[in-house]
């Protein structure tokens, strides 16, 4: 089943720079049963825990976010760009492996104590997840878990997001 899902994942060299290599998942998405079955298999996870929010960070993130908050019957919350969200929000700045970058979120977003899940297509280095972990703490919402479909173990993210827990279905 794995093998079958990262063989539905296209690599794309050289984007969004020269020397990385993109893991697209947009091919995976496409195919309704591969995305079923990814989205089965991580929130299979979750079944049985109290999952009060899904957190997905732009731009993939939204698609797994709204996902997983839909079979686990959680709200969903939108971490974006600067300037996207229409209300007061918190920001998050972090480097990521090929420049930096900033993150928001409604300050309203989540309430101390909740449940939370953090969702995105990809790991890395880690940086932008663990900036959105330090908005979601910074909140009071409890990290029950990090999110990937994709993990690319080389780049150590998973290092730079503990103590929280990862969960990462495709490991490359």
């Amino acid at each position: 089943m794995i093998d079958q899902l990262k063989s539905s994942i296209r690599d794309i060299p050289d984007f969004p720079k020269k020397g990385i290599l993109f893991k697209d998942i947009t091919t995976l998405c496409k195919d309704a049963a591969m995305f079923q079955r990814m989205v089965d298999l991580m929130a299979h996870r979750y079944i049985g825990k109290k999952i009060d929010l899904v957190v997905g960070i732009e731009a993939r993130g939204f698609v797994v976010g709204a996902a997983l908050a839909y079979k686990l019957g959680a709200g969903v919350i939108l971490v974006r760009k600067p300037g996207k969200l229409p209300h007061k929000t918190h920001k998050a700045s972090y480097a990521l492996e090929y420049g930096t970058d900033s993150l928001e979120i409604h300050q309203d977003a989540i309430e101390a104590g909740q449940n939370v899940i953090i969702a995105d297509d990809l790991l890395a280095t880690g940086g932008t997840a663990g900036a959105v972990a330090g908005l979601v703490k910074r909140m009071g919402g409890n990290i029950v878990e990090c999110a990937f479909i994709v993990e690319l173990d080389e780049l150590k993210g998973r290092e730079r997001l503990a103590p929280h827990p990862v969960f990462s279905l495709i490991k490359y």
